[in-house]
């Protein structure tokens, strides 16, 4: 950096954060799950019906995780710091979530969907809930099953040496999802075993990863692994192939925006999986009619083009702070709002002060309660993950030997 001259320091400017409107985008994506979940129950007159605000923030995350996951992985080059990095960004909060809930069960009941067996413990432990056809103890959770197999994807392409520069992979996921929706109108494959096998597989493919023990075989096997789940046993297969062909959209555009691939596979992608309901068997909720969810994936696009065309310039600080607490407002508001729909009933019809009042008051406990959650528990794990991947690390050479 050039010595600014002492005579104007007026001349001083922070450059804005390289990653600032990715945390941005974060900090939107948030919101809107949070805005989808409350205006259902409080303010449905707020609730927009031409599009699904929640999928919509799904998504904008969903784009975020596949426009940064691969590239930082290849810069990095590194499997094993990958995975640990993951599992403390990820699980202590996620296990936090999982025991609050249980001990509220006495007075809020865990939802119906989740199976009352072992099976469930093995699905949660793997985060592959909806890809085994299980259910989360959070509804929210769900979204969790899709970035764990988009990483045991990204992870399995790495060790080979796939960068799909020519953006195939979107294109196939939404080639994959078309199809998938004329055929099959449920998983092909159900029952608790899943939870176990997949259990079992996920367990030993990760030990091996970031012990060093067969690193590539079982990455590989890992990736393969999560491609059956999601067309075999997924909730809605052509929905989670879906999902697969916008992730790796957000990593197309992330080629193209370096110079190395085209950005029409991701025109091609969209189109595919926004046209896809008109035929899909399995196409009954109202956020998949062709115009909501068409009008859904156009919005999530826009929101992200949007943001990448202000990366240079300053994002709103607000949004870049929410973004840094996003995870923590995803899993924690839902939780919080239990106990509030608890305590306060019924909202739908009660006065307008009174709804306005009461989710007010909510989000007046989820932010700090999101922010120090944040704070006390998602940092401090992820400082103690990245000393533990430097410990004996594994960079590209030992990769390309494992």
């Amino acid at each position: 950096m050039s010595p600014v001259p002492p005579e104007c320091p007026q001349v001083v400017r922070t450059a804005p954060s390289r990653l600032a409107w990715l945390d941005a985008l974060r900090g939107i994506g948030a919101l809107a799950v949070v805005g989808e979940h409350l205006s259902t129950w409080a303010m449905p007159w707020l609730r927009p019906t031409s599009f699904n605000l929640g999928i919509y923030g799904v998504l904008v995350f969903f784009l975020v995780s596949g426009y940064i996951i691969p590239t930082s992985l290849e810069r990095h080059g590194d499997v094993r710091a990958f995975w640990i990095g993951r599992i403390f960004r990820l699980y202590p909060l996620y296990l936090t979530m999982i025991g609050l809930v249980l001990a509220l069960s006495w007075w809020i009941p865990v939802r119906q969907e989740v199976p009352r067996d072992g099976s469930a413990v093995a699905a949660h432990a793997t985060m592959l809930m909806d890809a085994v056809g299980s259910a989360g103890v959070l509804n929210t959770m769900w979204t969790l099953s899709y970035e764990m197999i988009f990483y045991l994807l990204a992870a399995a392409l790495f060790v080979v040496g796939v960068r799909d520069r020519r953006g195939l992979l979107p294109v196939g996921f939404a080639v994959v999802c078309a199809v998938v929706a004329f055929v099959l109108s449920g998983p092909a494959w159900s029952g608790g075993w899943l939870s176990w096998v997949s259990f079992g597989a996920f367990a030993a493919g990760l030990t091996c990863v970031i012990a060093g023990y067969g690193r590539t075989a079982a990455a590989c096997l890992l990736g393969l692994m999560a491609l059956v789940l999601v067309v075999m046993s997924s909730r809605v297969p052509w929905f989670a192939a879906g999902i697969l062909a916008v992730m790796f959209a957000g990593t197309a555009i992330r080629r193209w925006e370096r110079g190395e691939g085209p950005l029409w596979p991701v025109a091609v992608a969209a189109a595919l999986v926004a046209s896809t309901p008109l035929w899909a068997i399995n196409a009954g909720w109202w956020w998949v009619r062709p115009d909501v969810w068409t009008l859904t994936i156009l919005l999530a696009g826009a929101t992200f083009a949007g943001a990448m065309a202000w990366r240079a310039r300053r994002v709103p600080a607000f949004l870049v702070w929410l973004g840094a607490i996003s995870y923590s407002l995803y899993l924690v508001h839902l939780p919080i709002l239990l106990v509030v729909m608890r305590l306060a009933g019924e909202m739908r019809w009660s006065p307008l002060l009174l709804q306005i009042g009461v989710s007010a008051a909510f989000l007046g406990v989820l932010v700090p309660a999101s922010w120090l959650s944040h704070r006390f528990l998602e940092r401090p794990l992820q400082r103690a993950g990245r000393r533990l991947a430097l410990r004996h690390p594994g960079g590209p050479a030992e990769v390309a030997r494992a």
